[in-house]
């Protein structure tokens, strides 16, 4: 078994453990900062942590009202801009803790009088030795290049903020995760059938919306870095501004249809890619998703969409895991790239 399908089948319990060690953490945080409740929230990260920082913003926004913006490293690294954010919370994401333009913009922000706060796997990182508050993941130690349990780590971490500055509402519904999760790499066996069609693929789409838009990103780094494949990924009401026009026949189209907000939107893409003879795999607990699919992963559970984006990302991951093992390449140790990738 490949290092990344071993850390993919450890979610479940990494997931409890940064539950159980964190969330009272969280819960005190989130009280002592309610007395200067921030107007502005920050988040910073590369990688697969500036996916897991999407789903951030939105859930964020969503559950406390708060603004909620991505950082450009860029601005501070190569612009040199002095930043005003007295009044706001500056979150750094990232799974070694030592990306020098995600810590800069930390420092940056810390010294203009914003709060920090750093979401890491590495307790003894210098993100978080810099941060005023450290969050961890505690996913153990992550060997393959593809990250998986840090993602979701981080994603979990996110649910438990929300919560705590929603007033420490939705706890009980986050300590859920782990189960559903586990539910999700039942799929396996599944997947393992289904990868050899799309051996020789070597380019799809991937499309998500809401709070699975930041999955739709992961799913195609993950594709494109351990299986080669150019994997666009595209908000499904962006897809039909334009890049609806590549889809011919046969074309692989894979997309998240949780229930809630965005599923009746994803069912008339789908009825679109339909008409256009597209290979559509659909993520979903939706009957009337499902069928409109060409090759489907059914979730085994319908749960609210505000808790869909980890047990609906690990077939994702199981997918592209898989999937690089019928390609005959290496999920581990992908071409050009190593664990820690430092920038500026």
């Amino acid at each position: 078994m490949s290092l990344m399908l071993a850390e993919i089948q450890q979610q479940p319990m990494a997931l409890e453990r940064t539950i159980r060690r964190e969330g009272k953490r969280i819960k005190r945080f989130a009280e002592s900062i309610a007395k200067r409740r921030p107007q502005l929230i920050v988040l910073v990260a590369r990688g697969s942590s500036d996916n897991a920082a999407l789903f951030g913003r939105y859930l964020l926004e969503i559950s406390t009202g708060i603004p909620v913006s991505l950082a450009a490293p860029g601005v501070h690294t190569l612009y040199h801009t002095k930043m005003r954010l007295q009044d706001a919370l500056v979150v750094g994401i990232s799974q070694s803790g030592e990306g020098p333009d995600v810590n800069i913009v930390l420092e940056n922000a810390k010294q203009s009088g914003a709060h920090t706060i750093a979401i890491t796997n590495a307790a003894d990182s210098a993100m978080a030795q810099l941060a005023d508050e450290t969050f961890l993941i505690h996913a153990g130690r992550e060997r393959s290049v593809a990250a998986t349990k840090t993602y979701t780590g981080q994603l979990v971490i996110f649910h438990m903020l929300a919560a705590a500055l929603n007033g420490n509402q939705g706890f009980a519904e986050v300590e859920r995760l782990p189960e559903l999760a586990a539910q999700s790499l039942e799929l396996r066996p599944h997947i393992e059938t289904m990868v050899e069609r799309y051996a020789y693929m070597n380019q799809c789409v991937v499309v998500g919306r809401g709070l699975n838009y930041a999955n739709a990103y992961e799913f195609a780094i993950k594709l494109m870095e351990t299986c080669y494949v150019v994997a666009e990924r595209f908000s499904s009401a962006d897809f039909l501004h334009g890049p609806i026009a590549m889809v011919e026949r046969d074309f692989p189209a894979f997309l998240f249809a949780p229930p809630g907000k965005t599923l009746q939107g994803m069912q008339d893409l789908l009825g679109k890619l339909n008409k256009l003879g597209a290979e559509t795999v659909v993520i979903s607990s939706e009957k009337a998703a499902l069928k409109l699919a060409s090759r489907t992963l059914q979730i085994p559970s319908r749960i609210e969409e505000s808790l869909t984006p980890i047990p609906y990302i690990i077939p994702a991951q199981l997918f592209a895991a898989l999937l690089a093992k019928a390609k005959g390449l290496s999920p581990d140790s992908p071409r050009s790239l190593a664990k820690v990738t430092k920038t500026v």
